[in-house]
């Protein structure tokens, strides 16, 4: 199996910019699908909406394709459950995925940007299939291709992901920081070299992945 990173564009047939929340509003910070389906043209969605949760409100009421919404709150914003008709175009785009080994793998993500950003893992010949079926307007970039379907911490070695959970764990990564590398290097009975190599490795392909940068 293969896994890609898309950055996908969509025209406003397929989807409205009122619909991506963190497009929509400087208010809103993200906008993440947490899960969903669609059934008989109705597609049915959970998200997680960071920022202003009256601002999401304030923008759902005016999106014509809603039929029903409710938001709940969170920490730091807001759950959504939301029931929204498809168009056509938006119908030819979930089809695109519909392959017989195609996952999308949630989250994906609605950027402020107006790009989709989301993680599918299939055979290479379906994923190119997904690639190619693409309706008309709309645009797809693959970021990044992987040979895992584990996210970001199936990109990590065995030691690494020990490294960076031990670093957590001794406080290298609380502010103020608890413990110093001595103690993760301690731990982990390395050198502090050692430890500190591990780390930046581990660290380095991380935060790529939360940037999506190319590697």
């Amino acid at each position: 199996m293969k896994s890609l990173r898309l950055a996908i564009s969509l025209d406003e047939e397929t989807v409205s910019p009122e619909q991506n929340l963190a497009y929509a509003s400087t208010a809103i910070d993200r906008h993440l699908i947490l899960g969903g389906g669609v059934y008989d043209g109705m597609e049915t969605t959970i998200s997680y909406v960071e920022g202003d949760p009256d601002a999401a409100d304030e923008i759902l009421r005016e999106v014509p394709e809603i039929e029903e919404y409710e938001l709940a709150p969170g920490e730091d914003g807001c759950f959504l459950y939301c029931r929204q008709a498809l168009t056509d175009s938006a119908m030819t785009l979930f089809e695109a995925f519909h392959r017989d080994t195609v996952v999308v793998v949630p989250p994906y993500e609605l950027r402020s940007d107006g790009t989709v950003r989301m993680d599918v893992v299939g055979t290479p010949e379906d994923l190119q299939a997904v690639i190619d079926g693409f309706p008309d307007g709309n645009s797809v970039d693959v970021v990044r291709v992987g040979d895992h379907a584990a996210g970001p911490i199936g990109e990590l070695s065995a030691r690494q992901r020990e490294a960076v959970r031990t670093a957590w764990e001794v406080g290298y990564y609380e502010v103020p920081r608890e413990g110093g590398i001595e103690a993760v290097a301690e731990a982990l009975e390395c050198a502090v070299s050692t430890a500190s190599d591990l780390l930046r490795r581990a660290e380095s392909r991380l935060v790529a992945n939360a940037l999506d940068a190319p590697r």
